[in-house]
């Protein structure tokens, strides 16, 4: 029987990372990303990459696999992340999935209804130029009248995902929300997977949060948004659009003080936390675990103690809070 699929989530900042080394250490385990950033090549203080220590000790999946320009889709995480755990399991290790990128995790722990449609770039320089000149609220509301569903799952100023959601209809004559399953944007859960969600205080994430962006900036994160620059990359390509780099791209290119641009990206980072605690909330599969007063070391020996007993009759609940 195959190794089940562990999955650790949770809002950014909370510590996912860590407690996944901790618990890769303990399963004989290997990780596999679920970072829409962490994708790109060049991408890494933004994207809070593990550092050298923590992928010494454990190996990493989908790091690094696609080039800024790219335009990396969920169906190319679906087909790497499938590759990995295959390549995981046949070698007798365990996999683990680690991240906070939502539609990811569940790219692989469920069943979803992906439209598989390439990149337009003639349609996709189109829609850019509207953003730049009317802003991405304006072509959110194109998206409202055309398909409202989707509109109302994408947040008025995610350019990315409005263009994307526009680009599928165009090329489908069909809205982006009809390919999801009956069940909804959740899909039909793969059985023999083990999601749990990291749970911490909200003063307490915030307090993370707050502490993370200004270790980014101390450790040289405006420094690689200009050399990504400095390579020909910007604005028009999606990865730079991700939470930090457009904030950092918005003192570089228009001139919005320093200051004021990091004080945006810890207000946004925070309401990115909430929605994708909203989003790992509406998943009944998630269990849930207190980290609190708990180390990563501790929460990986947990972690490892509920797996190992997943499925036992009496399973205490109380053990996850």
């Amino acid at each position: 029987m195959d190794a089940p699929l562990v999955a650790v989530v949770g809002p950014t900042a909370v510590g996912k990372t860590a407690v996944g080394v901790a618990l890769a250490e303990r399963l004989g385990g290997e990780i596999v990303s679920a970072d829409a950033v962490a994708v790109y090549r060049g991408l890494d203080i933004g994207a809070a990459k593990p550092d050298a220590a923590e992928r010494a000790r454990v190996p990493f999946h989908l790091l690094d696999v696609a080039e800024p320009d790219e335009d990396f889709t969920v169906a190319d995480f679906g087909r790497l992340a499938e590759a990995a755990i295959a390549d995981i399991r046949g070698r007798g290790r365990v996999p683990i999935l680690v991240g906070g990128t939502g539609l990811y995790v569940r790219a692989v722990t469920a069943t979803l209804s992906i439209p598989h449609v390439p990149p337009q770039p003639d349609l996709r320089g189109r829609l850019w130029a509207e953003v730049a000149e009317g802003g991405a609220p304006a072509l959110h509301a194109r998206l409202a009248d055309a398909d409202p569903i989707s509109a109302a799952r994408i947040a008025p100023g995610d350019a990315k995902r409005i263009i994307r959601a526009l680009e599928v209809q165009a090329v489908t004559g069909q809205p982006l929300s009809s390919f999801h399953t009956p069940e909804g944007v959740r899909g039909v859960p793969r059985p023999g997977t083990l999601i749990f969600g990291l749970d911490l205080a909200r003063e307490a994430l915030y307090a993370r949060i707050e502490a993370r962006v200004d270790v980014m900036m101390a450790s040289g994160f405006l420094d690689e948004v200009e050399s990504l620059l400095a390579l020909g990359y910007g604005p028009q390509h999606k990865s730079l659009q991700s939470l930090g780099y457009r904030h950092l791209l918005s003192h570089l290119r228009e001139g919005r003080p320093l200051e004021a641009a990091v004080a945006e990206l810890k207000r946004d980072t925070r309401r990115y936390a909430r929605r994708q605690l909203t989003w790992f909330r509406g998943d009944d599969r998630v269990r849930w675990v207190s980290i609190e007063d708990r180390s990563a070391a501790e929460a990986g020996d947990l972690l490892a103690g509920l797996i190992r007993r997943a499925g036992e009759p009496g399973e205490n609940e109380e053990e996850f809070r």
